[in-house]
């Protein structure tokens, strides 16, 4: 399946590149943004399953993932912060339940 979107190419040099770059990074952040919630679902599951230790460890490859995606400029760095307080939030209602 081919992403990429035919539109009318610009006369000018800088914004033809413009655009490759663009669409270059429109790819980079979906791919970003796709692991990202492959990575929560399985977080998701972890504590669904009730095993504290399985859970714990995929919340820290979330947290990571979380934290790369913000700096990166993918997502914002205060929903960042707030996803990573939810799952937190939700780890440990599991884990003493």
């Amino acid at each position: 399946m081919n992403e990429k979107r035919t539109e009318i190419m610009p006369n000018i040099k800088q914004q033809e590149k413009r655009m490759r770059k663009s669409e270059e990074q429109r790819l980079r952040n979906k791919a970003i943004k796709s692991a990202l919630k492959t990575d929560i679902k399985k977080y998701e599951a972890a504590v669904a399953s009730g095993d504290a230790e399985s859970a714990e460890k995929a919340y820290n490859e979330v947290s990571r993932a979380l934290d790369k995606a913000a700096s990166k400029g993918v997502i914002h760095k205060n929903k960042a912060a707030n996803k990573k307080s939810r799952l937190y939030k939700s780890l440990k209602a599991g884990s003493t339940s």
